[in-house]
C-alpha cells in the first residue's frame, strides 16, 4: 500500500540490508538453558533391551530429520490410506523442523533419541515464556520398546526438572497419543475454547510443576519400568555423535 508523505522529504527511496530485516523477522532467543544428554534402557515385550541415549539434536541434522520425515509419513499416494494421522503429523513435523532450521520458530527444542547412532526417536517443543513450555510432537521409529513414552516424558522431565518452569502445555491428534499421555497421565485440560493450544486450536492438555512432582514423576516407572540416567558415560556419548537413518 503507498500513502503519500505529509511532509516534504529528503529521501524518496529507503534501502534496507536483509541483515537489519532478520533482526526483525527472526524471533529473539531467550536464555534457555541447554538440554543436558541422558540415557534410557528400553526393553520390549520380548525382554529385549537396548540403551537409547537422547540429546540435543544439532541443526546440521535437520537434513537427515526432514528426510526421514518425509520418506515415512508423507509418501502416501491416497489419504485413503494414511493410518493414525501420519499425514497431518508429518506435515507440522516436518514444518516445525524447517522453522528450526530457519529460525522461524521461538526458542524451539529438537531432541532425539539414539541406539548406536541410529535414530529411534524424536520430540520437539518451544517455550512460549518463562513459565509455560508447549509440546509439540513425539515419534518413535522403533516401535515396540516404548521409545516414544520415554521421549515425552524426558520433556517433561526437562520442562520442570532442568527449566524450572510451571506448566507442560499439550495436545494430540492422534487417539493413541491422547490415551498414553493425555489420559495415561490423567492429565487435566484448560476450558476450551477459552484457551487453545497452538497445533490447530485444539484442546490443552496440561501438567503443572506441582502434579509433575507429586504424581508424573514416576510415570515413566510405575507404567513402563523405565529409569532415566543423567550420568551418561563419554563412551556413550561418543556411540551416539554421528545420527543414522534406520536402515543407512
Amino acid at each position: 500500500m503507498k500513502v503519500q508523505p505529509p511532509v516534504k522529504v529528503s529521501q524518496e527511496k529507503i534501502t534496507f540490508d536483509v541483515s537489519e530485516i532478520e533482526a526483525i523477522l527472526q524471533p529473539p532467543p531467550m536464555d534457555v538453558k541447554p538440554f543436558k544428554p541422558r540415557s534410557v534402557l528400553l526393553k520390549n515385550r520380548d525382554g529385549e533391551t537396548k540403551t537409547m541415549l537422547v540429546r540435543a539434536a544439532k541443526l546440521e541434522e535437520a537434513k537427515p530429520l526432514l528426510k526421514i520425515i518425509q520418506e515415512k509419513f508423507l509418501q502416501f499416494d491416497k489419504l485413503e490410506d494414511v493410518p493414525d494421522f501420519y499425514d497431518i503429523v508429518g506435515a507440522r513435523v516436518y514444518a516445525e523442523i524447517l522453522g528450526w532450521y530457519r529460525h522461524r520458530l521461538k526458542d524451539v527444542y529438537t531432541i532425539v533419541g539414539l541406539c548406536d547412532g541410529e535414530l529411534t526417536a524424536f520430540c520437539n517443543g518451544r517455550l512460549m515464556n518463562e513459565e509455560i513450555n508447549i509440546s509439540l510432537h513425539t515419534m518413535a521409529f522403533d516401535r515396540g520398546f516404548r521409545a516414544g513414552a520415554a521421549m515425552y516424558f524426558i520433556k517433561c522431565q526437562y520442562c520442570f526438572d532442568d527449566l524450572d518452569q510451571d506448566e507442560f502445555w499439550s495436545t494430540f491428534e492422534s487417539y493413541n497419543g491422547w490415551k498414553r499421555w493425555g489420559f495415561g497421565m490423567a492429565q487435566p485440560s484448560y476450558p476450551w475454547p477459552d484457551l487453545q493450544h497452538e497445533l490447530g486450536g485444539a484442546k490443552v492438555y496440561y501438567i503443572t510443576k506441582k502434579y509433575w512432582e507429586t504424581s508424573i514423576k514416576n510415570y515413566l516407572t510405575q507404567m513402563y519400568d523405565i529409569k532415566v540416567d543423567l550420568n551418561v558415560s563419554e563412551e556413550l556419548l561418543a556411540k551416539n555423535e554421528v545420527l543414522r537413518l534406520p536402515g543407512e
